[in-house]
């Protein structure tokens, strides 16, 4: 708000020296108009400051002089009196940099900045940040959960979803209803989404796709939801094969990237480069930050303090006699599933009837990706009550626990080990040295 009412105090001082010319011409209409805008804007700023900072402060009192000293002006003008260029210009300059010597001291220099998730289960990739930027004094920090449509299999936006409710009861959430985007113009805006209308399965609203963004900031950072396996950046067959995470809309318009490892920020520079040119290269390498990902350092503290186990999991995890089971968190992925939709079917089918004999021993924890039912539907239509039955029969058998929730990080620190597919849990597990198994498709064999 300080610099948008500066911006506008900038144009006071231009105006300052269009009256005092066309007083030297003898052009009394052109002065009489400027010094018009010049009391309407001096109003507004003071009317805003007014909203934002309540009555009485010292800058909204140096703009009603500044006001009443426009007004003498024009009256002196309006009743044939001669004025002395100068002499203008200066008692209107001295009294237009008092203004802005008092509204420097005044004002607060509070930075507003927006957090833009649209899945609370994807919000640990903005929460570090987040809690960083709600601790500083001179950050006002919002959180605004945005809607996302499922997209039909024609590519047309189906069910509408919001999930504000579902976020952790210490963040505070605003509604995106009730934010003025245009008026408040905040001064940075983090976004974890990064595919505007590139996504086929779901898509966020069209207002909130980084494009359109742009318009609304001096900064938009984008930080992507997911981390990836460590990429040799020498080996051009594997960025290329693994480029289709980079080249997307939010790369291109972010003003600043946050990835995981300089090794990573290099991949992505390379990505962009081989799309765009060696032209783009420099621009890359200074807005790409290879800083590390909030997620690593969320899960992190998370297993460093520990975590209770949920109420409605404990006769999961329990024997009988009070023994703690070992503890399976089973991940499944969409890429693993577009990649190989039946055999994939079939290979869940037999990985529960496997744990469903170890049920004594072994508590298994499945954990799909929260799109995976939203990407059934809109790729593999002819799949999808195939898919629902698995899951209901899943859950009908009770021998495990079925995790939709937005919590994916209680799963993997409650976890002893990890087995699926290859994915952003994979490096989590890593970071937090869980034993992983990947699951191999093809193996299908009670």
């Amino acid at each position: 708000m300080k610099k948008q009412l500066m911006k506008l105090l900038d144009l006071l001082e231009e105006a300052h020296k269009i009256i005092a010319e066309s007083i030297e011409k003898d052009n009394r209409a052109a002065a009489k108009a400027y010094l018009e805008e010049c009391q309407n804007t001096a109003i507004a700023v003071g009317a805003k400051i007014d909203e934002t900072e309540g009555t009485g402060t010292a800058s909204v009192a140096r703009l009603e002089n500044y006001c009443d000293l426009v007004y003498t002006i024009y009256e002196q003008i309006l009743g044939g009196n001669l004025l002395k260029p100068s002499e203008t210009y200066n008692k209107l300059d001295k009294s237009y940099h008092s203004i802005v010597h008092r509204m420097e001291q005044e004002l607060p220099e509070i930075m507003e900045v927006v957090f833009l998730p649209y899945k609370a289960s994807m919000w640990d990739s903005l929460e570090s940040v987040w809690e960083k930027a709600n601790a500083d004094p001179c950050i006002e920090a919002k959180v605004i959960p945005i809607p996302y449509y499922d997209k039909n299999p024609d590519g047309s936006f189906g069910k509408l979803h919001y999930e504000g409710e579902e976020f952790p009861p210490y963040v505070p959430i605003i509604h995106y209803d009730s934010y003025d985007f245009e008026k408040s113009h905040p001064d940075e805006i983090y976004i974890h989404n990064p595919y505007d209308n590139w996504n086929v399965v779901t898509s966020v609203h069209p207002f909130f796709y980084s494009k359109n963004l742009k318009k609304y900031t001096d900064k938009l950072v984008y930080i992507p939801y997911f981390i990836l396996k460590e990429i040799d950046i020498k080996n051009k067959n594997k960025v290329m094969e693994k480029s289709h995470y980079v080249q997307l809309p939010a790369v291109i318009y972010a003003d600043e990237i946050i990835v995981q490892s300089e090794n990573m920020r290099r991949f992505y520079i390379e990505c962009m480069v081989m799309v765009a040119g060696e032209t783009v290269r420099k621009a890359y390498e200074q807005k790409i930050k290879g800083i590390g990902s909030p997620k690593i350092e969320k899960i992190r503290k998370m297993n460093d303090e520990g975590i209770e186990i949920p109420e409605e999991w404990k006769p999961y995890f329990f024997q009988p006699d009070g023994r703690k089971k070992k503890v399976v968190l089973y991940n499944t992925s969409i890429s693993a599933f577009l990649k190989e939709s039946d055999r994939m079917l079939h290979k869940m089918e037999q990985v529960f009837e496997i744990f469903k004999r170890q049920k004594d021993e072994i508590a298994l924890l499945w954990r799909p990706h929260p799109l995976m039912e939203a990407t059934v539907c809109s790729t593999r239509p002819q799949l999808y009550e195939q898919y629902l039955e698995i899951v209901e029969k899943y859950k009908r058998e009770g021998f495990g626990i079925y995790d939709d929730s937005s919590d994916m990080d209680r799963a993997l620190v409650l976890a002893d080990a990890y087995y699926g597919d290859q994915s952003s849990l994979v490096v989590l597990c890593n970071a937090i040295h869980k034993p992983i198994m990947i699951q191999n498709v093809s193996v299908a064999n009670i």
